[in-house]
């Protein structure tokens, strides 16, 4: 990210963000399928003409290569996978006859993916929000440790105490509770 974009005030920002939203939304509209991703997947919904038949169909998943098409035509798509994938947890099935539903799993399970194929638009990897739901997947302490930052994020984009920050403000509270005594008026706290 730039540090343009951390000059920005927050209207700004959010303006910017809402506009390459729109632009990345009708770039991915242009595509021949629809896509949807979570850390360790991703999902690919490819229409195809209403009445089509597994067998006239031409689907190839490789480690880094993905191709579907009709038999005897031109593919659909067809191009070089942006990340490496496990070829055999990749499946493909037809729907309705009407379209072709392409789970990938993804090699590197941390790793969002900016596009599909390398020669197609990316989105922002850096703006996706990660589905809640998904975050009863972590175990307790990784778990832990995600909600903090993102409490954390949160805080920093709102101007407020991070968790650590809070907790020290609070046990410098309770010292001074215990100790009226003392002064603090020119304390100078890091």
């Amino acid at each position: 990210m730039s540090s343009d974009y951390d000059k920005l005030t927050k209207e700004e920002r959010q303006a910017k963000d809402k506009a390459d939203r729109e632009r990345e939304a009708a770039e991915q509209a242009t595509l021949p399928y629809k896509w949807h991703q979570e850390l360790g997947e991703v999902d690919l919904i490819v229409p195809v003409p209403k009445g089509t038949r597994g067998k006239n169909l031409d689907v190839i998943i490789g480690k880094q290569k993905l191709a579907v098409g009709l038999k005897g035509q031109d593919k659909i798509l067809e191009g070089t996978l942006c990340k490496e994938i496990k070829v055999e947890d990749s499946t493909w099935t037809l729907e309705d006859q009407e379209a072709v539903h392409i789970h990938l799993e993804k090699l590197n399970k941390q790793q969002w993916w900016e596009n599909v194929l390398t020669h197609h638009p990316k989105i922002d990897t850096t703006k996706i929000q990660p589905e809640n739901s998904k975050l009863s997947d972590l175990d307790g302490e990784t778990r832990g440790m995600v909600e903090k930052m993102m409490f954390d994020n949160q805080q920093k984009q709102m101007g407020k105490p991070t968790s650590d920050e809070l907790k020290k403000i609070e046990a410098i509270q309770k010292f001074q509770k215990a100790h009226p005594e003392l002064d603090f008026s020119q304390a100078k706290i890091s």
